[in-house]
């Protein structure tokens, strides 16, 4: 039995998209957009636009320059069970439990035969009411980042972009046959004595093949990089703007599911749990500009559905030597939503809202966002943002947002954002832009 039994959702989600360039619940990251709600559709600048709507790239100004994304990145994690402070209890209870295993004899419980159980019971009280907390509960995090290489132009607009976003859920499946064991030690001073014995005698084994419960890891990383490019056109008196991104997708899969004695975070990456797969895939969006204050947009992400199966990792039960199976799939499907904005010299008004579900793992609940932000620029450096962000079916936690943008000489862009919600969900996000 190993003694560890530690895992940061948090940790696990930022050091993806740190090492792989991979949070929104979309499947973008864009620092003044997540600061106001989590739009961007009809709002953003035609710099960070081809993130989300390749559209966006062609509604540059003639004085607008090449213009450099490096990079944005953002995090976001809900733990309304405080699981991170739960699983260091945990932790200590079973390298308290295993350690009275690993020590009983057969002499020490002829020798204290009152002392040894009644140790040995406590123990097992301890590591069942925490069994007991742990059962059902879960913790979710995301992570993104991006990069992109904007050239704007009166012909054909063009863009390099790489982007990649992550998720990951960490949740138990306690087996109530472990709290009723642990139980029955617990209470029978009898029952204790002689499961003792059996352990001091033929070794701990003959306690943990009892303990069955699990602990599972599940994350997905999409890292996107494709060429993006756009064009405005004039129809009646409307400026309208088409964008597409074909683009090269891979796909990482974590499936690191275990015993919930033997759960160690540094195992996520191990091959055994991990395999990933490589498509194509295209973006595609719409914006319109209706008189100097109106834009609306429409984005299509994914428009390609993409099934991808995680490792099928089987787990032994000790007790009956049944052999389970856990398995599951990861879904990438169209993701299709739609934005307007109001904006002036010193305010932006916006909303957008998913006209499709939100997908992931196929054992997950599915989600669909809206989002409402505001923008203002009292100075010519300086923007204050803020928005709302919440799923429509439930399923995930509503935040609220907010976020400070500074612009030194128009040359250099430092977005900065704030993420807080219900179910103790916190996120923040940076983003450096460059113009030339």
């Amino acid at each position: 039995m190993k003694k560890h039994f530690k895992f940061s959702v948090v940790s696990i989600a930022v050091s993806f998209f740190v090492a792989n360039q991979a949070g929104a619940a979309n499947t973008w990251t864009e620092a003044r957009g997540d600061a106001m709600g989590g739009t961007g559709v009809a709002s953003a600048h035609y710099g960070s636009g081809v993130l989300m709507n390749p559209a966006l790239l062609a509604r540059s100004q003639p004085d607008d320059n090449v213009t450099v994304i490096l990079p944005t990145v953002g995090a976001q994690i809900t733990d309304k069970d405080n699981l991170q402070d739960e699983i260091d209890n945990i932790n200590d209870k079973v390298n308290y439990y295993d350690d009275v295993i690993d020590n009983l004899t057969v002499g020490d419980i002829l020798a204290n035969p009152l002392g040894s159980v009644r140790q040995f019971q406590g123990a097992a009280k301890d590591l069942a009411d925490e069994l007991d907390y742990l059962n059902g509960k879960t913790a979710r995090a995301t992570a993104g980042a991006g990069l992109a290489v904007s050239v704007p132009n009166d012909v054909l607009s063009v863009a390099f972009v790489a982007k990649g976003y992550a998720h990951a859920r960490v949740s138990s499946s306690i087996d109530q046959q472990d709290i009723d064991y642990l139980r029955g030690i617990q209470n029978s001073t009898v029952r204790a004595g002689a499961v003792a014995i059996d352990a001091a005698i033929n070794g701990s084994d003959q306690i943990t093949r009892n303990l069955n419960s699990t602990a599972s890891g599940k994350a997905a990383i999409v890292s996107d990089y494709g060429i993006a490019v756009a064009r405005q056109f004039d129809v009646g008196d409307v400026p309208v703007s088409l964008g597409v991104t074909p683009k090269l997708q891979k796909t990482w899969l974590y499936n690191y599911t275990t015993s919930i004695y033997d759960y160690d975070s540094s195992d996520w990456n191990s091959s055994r749990y991990r395999n990933d797969d490589t498509g194509f895939n295209v973006d595609v969006g719409v914006a319109a500009d209706f008189g100097e204050n109106w834009t609306v947009g429409l984005s299509g992400q994914n428009l390609m559905s993409r099934d991808i199966d995680t490792r099928d990792i089987r787990i032994t039960n000790g007790r009956t030597g049944e052999v389970v199976s856990y398995k599951d799939t990861y879904q990438i499907r169209p993701l299709v939503t739609a934005g307007v904005a109001w904006h002036t010299d010193l305010v932006t008004l916006t909303a957008d809202g998913d006209l499709t579900e939100t997908k992931g793992f196929k054992s997950e609940d599915t989600s669909q966002y809206v989002g409402v932000g505001a923008e203002v620029t009292p100075l010519s450096w300086l923007a204050v943002r803020a928005g709302f962000r919440g799923d429509v079916k439930g399923n995930n936690s509503n935040v609220f947002t907010g976020g400070l943008g500074f612009a030194p000489f128009n040359k250099v862009h430092v977005d900065l954002t704030g993420i807080y919600g219900e179910d103790e969900t916190w996120g923040a996000g940076a983003q450096l832009t460059m113009t030339f």
